[in-house]
């Protein structure tokens, strides 16, 4: 086996492999709200209406976050055609950039199978490997981001060439750029951080001059400014609301009640870098220690690892994808290492990944609204791989090991992910939603009371009037409050006066709120439910 991997064939079909992959599985999930439904709606809006500077979300003007992703995914809705996969395109391909990328960079930086090691635990890693398949800007920031920090290595590294220093370093501060666009100045507030530490620690202050500052910034202004001054214009409420609100008080406030302990990502590790968990606290303490050259790679990945974390630690909004940015460079640190770990050490590695196969087995029983068939597949592989890696290292097949570990990672995140596909379509009222589709036209008129479920307007294929609801439309309603409908009195005698005309209608309601209807005999059929919200249409 080992003789076979050193070939280019044996590499590139495992590259195919991966790819393929990595591409079929987009299209095995229904659009689980709130983050891939929304995001899904609104480049169906953008794909649709061919405004590609305004942002919207149910036809609402929507501020939140930059344009980057709502551009790739009305693209491929553009060449592809309306669908999950097409939606989720653009987290695939940015998950597998991001895997060839730490694998390049791997080769060039550190030499032996340290790249071909990287990607392996990057692409089995489970926040990875579940977040390139989860329509949402986590993954796509965090692949930018991985962009940007590689070809600052390469750029940096004691062997590059002035030329390849002034290139590589010009697509570092592209690819910032294309992170800005993605989900806003994180984008260079956290490489700007990491850098500022690394100069204090590392004392290779030389690296401010071989950063290309000028050239660079040019390059990142052409980049990322345009689409904001162009939004700005048309928009000019925008930078207030984005700047401020989304990134100030974001970080600062608990206005979005998302806040948790310090230790919040300490303990997502957990589950997160499963199934290479053993051996990352070595890679990360080896990167401490200061190797030949006036460029320190390892520790440059060591402080973006820790600035990151405790960055996101100690803003007051906190959700599991915020940590994504700091994988790729565990993978690098870990790839790096794993040419040198011991035996038990590896063992440790593919122990705990049977561990967690045999775990889930004894559990299975206890899981309900999920496909238990496939739970008990994927986790049915990581036992056999766990054993597989086991056995390999055992006979001194380094390769083997690694290789059996990252298939059983990657298998089971797959299937556990397939599993809760039952879950997800009752989540995202599928089923109700289909039901009607087929009856609306662009006149229609259809009402979200008390509610807006965020895959529904997806699979509907229509925008709804928010009655009584603002939620994170909030801000595009103060902007035209005439998209919505704020109170229950007004909604109540616009659908008895539609109904009276024998005009066609539809409506979700939230269940309380469709109790209430139905007590003050408001002329309704239930057409199907979704989550807590009931699907009515009218006569």
């Amino acid at each position: 086996m080992a003789v076979f991997f050193r070939s280019k064939s044996a590499l590139y079909l495992l590259a195919a492999v991966f790819i393929l992959g990595s591409l079929l599985v987009l299209d095995i999930r229904t659009l689980i709200p709130p983050d891939e439904g929304r995001y899904a709606e609104m480049a169906r809006e953008m794909f649709l209406s061919g405004d590609w500077v305004t942002t919207r979300l149910n036809g609402i003007k929507y501020f939140e976050k930059p344009p980057l992703h709502t551009w790739m995914s009305a693209l491929a809705f553009s060449l592809f055609g309306l669908g999950e996969w097409q939606a989720r395109l653009w987290n695939g391909v940015c998950g597998i950039a991001g895997v060839f990328t730490v694998a390049y960079t791997g080769r060039r930086v550190f030499g032996g199978r340290a790249g071909l090691y990287a990607a392996l635990v990057l692409g089995s890693m489970l926040f990875w490997a579940a977040a390139s398949q989860f329509n949402s800007l986590d993954l796509p920031v965090a692949a930018s981001m991985a962009l940007a920090l590689c070809a600052l290595l390469i750029a940096q590294c004691d062997d590059a060439t002035p030329a390849e220093r002034r290139y590589w370093m010009l697509a570092c501060w592209a690819v910032m750029a294309l992170s800005v666009l993605t989900k806003g100045l994180i984008g260079v507030v956290l490489p700007g951080g990491v850098l500022a530490i690394y100069l204090l620690v590392s004392g290779d202050r030389g690296i401010l001059r071989r950063l290309h500052p000028l050239a660079g910034v040019a390059v990142f202004l052409l980049v990322a400014l345009p689409w904001f001054v162009l939004v700005a214009v048309r928009n000019p409420e925008q930078p207030q609301f984005f700047f401020i609100h989304e990134h100030w008080d974001r970080f600062f406030l608990k206005t979005h009640h998302r806040e948790g302990p310090w230790y919040y990502f300490l303990v997502l590790m957990l589950p997160a870098a499963v199934p290479w968990l053993p051996v990352l606290p070595a890679a990360l303490a080896a990167a401490r220690k200061r190797v030949e050259g006036r460029f320190q790679p390892a520790l440059l990945l060591l402080v973006w690892i820790l600035f990151i974390m405790f960055f996101f630690s100690y803003s007051s909004s906190k959700l599991p994808g915020y940590m994504l940015p700091v994988f790729p460079a565990m993978a690098l640190l870990t790839g790096a290492y794993l040419e040198r770990i011991s035996r038990g050490m590896a063992m440790m590695a593919a122990v705990l990944l049977a561990a967690v196969g045999v775990v889930g087995l004894a559990c299975l029983s206890f899981i309900t609204a999920m496909d238990t068939t496939l739970l008990c597949i994927g986790f049915g592989a990581a036992v056999v791989c766990g054993l597989g890696a086991w056995l390999a290292e055992a006979r001194g097949l380094r390769i083997g090991t690694v290789l059996a570990i990252a298939l059983g990672g990657w298998l089971l995140t797959q299937l556990s992910m397939a599993s809760h596909e039952p879950f997800g379509r009752a989540k995202a009222g599928l089923e109700a939603a289909l039901a009607v589709r087929g009856e609306l036209t662009a006149q229609t008129l259809v009402y979200s009371v008390g509610t807006y479920e965020q895959s529904m307007t997806f699979y509907l294929g229509h925008t709804v009037i928010p009655v009584d609801f603002e939620g994170e439309l909030e801000f595009g309603l103060a902007q035209e409050p005439e998209r919505g409908m704020p109170s229950l009195e007004d909604f109540y005698a616009r659908w008895r006066a539609g109904a009276a005309r024998g005009e066609k209608q539809y409506a979700i309601i939230r269940n309380d709120l469709y109790f209430e209807a139905r007590r003050l005999g408001l002329p309704m059929r239930q057409r199907g439910k979704v989550d807590d919200a009931v699907l009515v249409s009218a006569p």
